[in-house]
């Protein structure tokens, strides 16, 4: 398994109601906040797909599991499906994010999606 932690910035009025804790409290969770950071601690079992949420801040990601996923944009239109890619694509143990906007995820993988995000403020 891979580990994957986030960092995100949140841009000035960043809050909104598709935040992931706000819009999707069973799959996202804030686990630390204080001035300067928020760390959020999600988790997607096998099979599940999250409601239509948003990461609007830049952050850091650390996987600590996953493996397969499809993002599809509000519309539901597929954005991106880490089965489609040759070779496959997998999460990565740490990444980072510009801010992702209003978006679902499927769990497609044999693992839980577990990743933590580190939200700069």
């Amino acid at each position: 398994m891979s580990a994957l932690a986030c960092v995100t910035v949140p841009e000035a009025n960043a809050t909104d109601d598709l935040d992931g804790p706000i819009a999707d409290p069973e799959h996202h969770r804030v686990v630390f906040e204080n001035d300067h950071i928020r760390v959020l601690e999600t988790i997607i079992p096998v099979g599940e797909r999250t409601p239509l949420h948003t990461h609007l801040a830049k952050h850091l990601m650390v996987a600590s599991s996953g493996s397969h996923f499809i993002r599809r944009d509000a519309g539901g239109a597929v954005v991106f499906d880490t089965r489609a890619t040759e070779p496959p694509a997998v999460i990565k143990p740490i990444d980072w994010s510009d801010g992702t906007p209003a978006h679902t995820l499927e769990n497609t993988g044999e693992d839980v999606i577990h990743v933590t995000a580190i939200e700069l403020k």
